[in-house]
């Protein structure tokens, strides 16, 4: 057998003065041999005796770099632009080359394995802060408390585990929940509320912690929590969804079988989701409840639908001063009599301000008149009573006010209109004569007492009585944009509508302030029409009196 040509260099040899090295050094000629080591080599790779190939004493990373470097074509003195690195035991290491003159190479093996694992970590961190950067804008895109838990429901299965139910809080007997795989769509069912078949979930959904160990024994589960396709479960842990001040649900995590069990840095994680998710369902639930009262109570401070009464047309319209808003300070009602065939109430006003608080002053004015319905046939009474109850609230603010008795009377209207501070009704003729009421009166909310007088006329078939606000006179706009519309405009308007019917004059009056305005701003406008129809014959139905036009 022909002699080993490798050439064995000793620690204590004067070219090699790295025997005492505190790193690891391998020396390794072109060919792909073992020159020499240190003793800290020697400690590490006890098999890595000098002589032998360097392809099988050194692990497989190391002996494919050692290679590459001695590779055809490859400058021999070029050292890699990145120090390659792999696992020795159970420790990781990079490896740094020195070339020298005679084609050998010293590999130093420097310890790299806590840097590594603070990249680990770190490379973690950056991840699980940008996951619930992402889960905090998905959740605030939308007060929607279904999108958010469809979102809590994706995300947590995305980031945290192989499947997630987000559980809210019970409705009666059931369970709201959405479950979710990894890279599925979520998918929303309601369960039965029978919390005490799952440990942990009651206390997750009162607010308390889960159990202790926060493990939830798989085959204790019921079916609904593991979604279908799902596959054997091999952990599942139970997560409250903190909320404001009350619990907002729980959430669910799921590992398949084959899947790593969360470890304890995966459970401060999976916390900080459901601490961002719950804080984002708490707000959703809480504007959901509130957008249903303010719902409820819109409905209350919307100015009603009119339509004919006891043989009498009526017609509204209101705009409110903000196109962004729904209601504001004018208002009107019909109150129809309580025996058939006496006299309506009709009642138009307008609140100083505008808005929100004008608004729930409107709805107080509003009930003050229901309940004096009884005095409908007393207007002036009617205004002192509602003075007296403005007088005495909380509210600073004032009303002007216009009251409107009613009745069928064969083929007329009789009226009784009493206006208290408020544009003076306008009267519509059928020669298209439009005439103003003689009415007048002061303020209600604003003095001790209010004066008002009452005035009464009659309307022929087809003629109207207009009630409108100063929103309609006070519009400013026209071709240079400071002119206000004005009562006289209005009557040239309505002079027009001799015999129109009650919802045509109101869309008339509507379309003409508009175009007055040209899209500026403007002031709550509200219009009430009331007119004799054009019959002769007329037959009650359901509490309603019905006509026939004539030709």
């Amino acid at each position: 057998m022909a002699p080993n040509p490798v050439q064995v260099r000793t620690p204590t040899e004067p070219d090699f003065p790295w025997g005492s090295a505190p790193y690891p050094v391998l020396v390794a000629d072109g060919p792909g041999f073992l020159v020499a080591r240190n003793d800290a080599a020697a400690a590490l790779l006890p098999a890595a005796r000098p002589g032998g190939r360097f392809a099988d004493v050194v692990p497989a990373w190391l002996a494919l770099a050692h290679h590459a470097l001695h590779r055809p074509g490859r400058p021999a003195d070029r050292a890699p632009q990145a120090a390659p690195a792999g696992p020795i035991g159970e420790r990781r290491f990079e490896a740094h080359p020195t070339v020298h003159e005679d084609g050998t190479v010293a590999w130093w093996l420097v310890d790299d394995t806590d840097h590594q694992l603070a990249r680990e970590a770190l490379r973690v961190e950056r991840e699980q802060t940008a996951a619930l950067s992402r889960a905090s804008s998905a959740l605030l895109s939308s007060l929607n408390l279904a999108h958010c838990m469809d979102v809590t429901a994706q995300m947590a299965a995305e980031s945290l585990a192989d499947a997630a139910l987000a559980i809210a809080p019970a409705r009666g007997r059931t369970l709201p929940v959405v479950s979710c795989l990894r890279g599925g769509a979520p998918t929303a069912s309601r369960q039965p509320a029978e919390l005490d078949d799952v440990p942990g979930l009651d206390e997750a959904l009162r607010g308390f912690p889960p159990v202790p160990s926060r493990w939830i024994d798989p085959a204790s589960a019921p079916a609904w929590m593991v979604p279908e396709g799902f596959g054997p479960v091999g952990s599942m842990v139970i997560t409250p969804l903190p909320g404001h001040g009350v619990p907002a649900g729980a959430l669910v995590l799921l590992r398949k079988a084959d899947t790593a069990a969360f470890t304890e840095d995966e459970e401060v994680f999976a916390r900080l989701f459901a601490a961002r998710s719950g804080a984002a369902l708490s707000a959703a639930r809480l504007y959901a409840e509130q957008s249903a009262i303010t719902e409820v109570l819109m409905r209350e401070l919307l100015p009603p639908a009119l339509h004919q009464v006891s043989g009498v047309d009526f017609a509204g319209g209101y705009r409110p001063s903000g196109d962004h808003e729904r209601i504001g300070g004018d208002f009107y009602d019909v109150h129809p009599a309580a025996v058939e065939g006496e006299a309506s109430l009709i009642t138009l006003g307008d609140v100083c301000g505008k808005g929100l608080e004008a608004a729930v002053l409107t709805g107080k004015i509003r009930n003050t008149l229901h309940a004096l319905l009884p005095l409908a046939d007393d207007h002036e009474r009617m205004l002192g009573l509602l003075n007296t109850a403005l007088l005495t609230s909380h509210h600073t603010r004032f009303a002007t006010l216009v009251l409107a008795s009613a009745q069928r009377r064969g083929n007329e209207v009789d009226l009784r209109l009493t206006s208290a501070g408020h544009p003076t009704p306008l009267i519509v003729r059928a020669d298209g004569t439009v005439q103003e009421a003689d009415t007048r009166g002061t303020l209600v909310g604003a003095l001790p007492d209010v004066r008002a007088r009452t005035t009464a006329l009659t309307l022929a078939p087809g003629e109207s009585c207009v009630l409108y606000t100063d929103g309609i006179t006070e519009a400013q706009g026209g071709p240079m944009g400071d002119a206000l519309f004005g009562a006289d405009r209005l009557k040239r308007a309505l002079a027009g509508c001799a015999g129109v019917p009650a919802e045509g004059i109101v869309e008339h009056v509507q379309m003409l302030a508009a175009q007055w305005l040209g899209g500026r701003r403007h002031d709550d406008m509200a219009v009430v029409v009331i007119s004799a129809p054009h019959t002769h014959h007329l037959s009650a139905v359901n509490g309603h009196t019905r006509g026939r036009f004539t030709a």
